[in-house]
C-alpha cells in the first residue's frame, strides 16, 4: 500500500507540473488594455475622426455635399466618350491621346504625394481635421490645395485621351466644384491657424494666375 501511495503521490505532482495553471494578477501592478479597433489607421478610421455623421450628410455642416459632387464627378470620368471622336467623324490624333495618358499617370503620382504630404491632417471633408497642423511644405509649399491640382490635371487627361466633349464638361465642372470646396475649407484654415493668412498671400490655391482656382 506505501509504495502505490508513493507512486500516486509522484504521479500527482507530474500531472501539476504539466498542466499549467492560471496566472493572478497582481492587484499592484497596472494591466494595459487591450488594444482597440477603433484606434486603427483605415478608411473608418478617417473617416470617424473627420467628423462624419448622418447628420452632416443632411445638412451640409462639415461640407459633405462638396465632397459628394467631387466624387460623382471623378467617377464620371470614366464614362465612356460622348460624343465619340468617330461619331464625329474625326480621328483623334495618337499623339493627343498619348499625350492625355501621360497626364493622368503625372496626376496620380503627383495626387498620392500631395496625400501622404497631408499625414495625420488629411481628411475628405472641406473642414480641417481637429487639432492637425498646418501643412505648408512638400507639394503645399508650392500650392495651396495640390491635391486638387491633380484632380483637375487628370480630368484633363482623360478629356485628352478620349477627346470627348462629354469629359471636357466634366473636366470644367469639377473645377467650379473644387474652387467652392477650397473657398469652404480656407474659411475654416484662416479661423483656425493664425499664420494661414500669409501663406494664403504668397501661395498659389489650385492654378496660378487662373481665374475662380486662385484667389490670395
Amino acid at each position: 500500500m506505501s509504495n502505490l501511495s508513493k507512486s500516486g503521490s509522484r504521479l500527482k505532482a507530474a500531472e501539476d507540473q504539466a498542466v499549467p495553471h492560471p496566472a493572478v494578477p497582481d492587484p499592484g501592478v497596472p494591466v494595459s488594455p487591450a488594444p482597440s479597433r477603433a484606434d486603427g489607421t483605415g478608411i473608418g478610421a478617417l473617416l470617424q475622426r473627420s467628423g462624419f455623421t448622418l447628420a452632416g450628410w443632411r445638412d451640409n455642416r462639415r461640407g459633405e455635399w462638396w465632397l459628394v459632387a467631387q466624387l460623382l464627378l471623378i467617377a464620371a470620368l470614366l464614362l465612356p466618350p460622348w460624343p465619340a471622336p468617330a461619331a464625329l467623324g474625326l480621328a483623334w490624333p495618337l499623339a493627343i491621346r498619348l499625350a492625355g495618358a501621360a497626364l493622368v499617370v503625372i496626376a496620380l503620382v503627383g495626387g498620392a504625394r500631395s496625400l501622404l504630404g497631408l499625414g495625420a491632417s488629411l481628411t475628405p471633408l472641406p473642414e480641417p481635421m481637429p487639432g492637425a497642423e498646418l501643412v505648408t511644405s512638400g507639394p503645399y509649399a508650392r500650392c495651396r490645395h495640390p491635391l486638387y491640382r491633380q484632380l483637375l490635371l487628370g480630368a484633363a487627361g482623360m478629356a485628352l485621351l478620349l477627346g470627348s466633349l462629354l469629359h471636357l464638361a466634366l473636366l470644367l465642372t469639377l473645377a467650379a466644384v473644387l474652387g467652392g470646396k477650397a473657398r469652404r475649407e480656407e474659411r475654416s484654415l484662416l479661423a483656425l491657424h493664425p499664420g494661414y493668412r500669409a501663406y494664403r498671400a504668397a501661395t498659389p490655391a489650385i492654378v496660378p494666375h487662373l481665374p475662380w482656382l486662385d484667389w490670395r
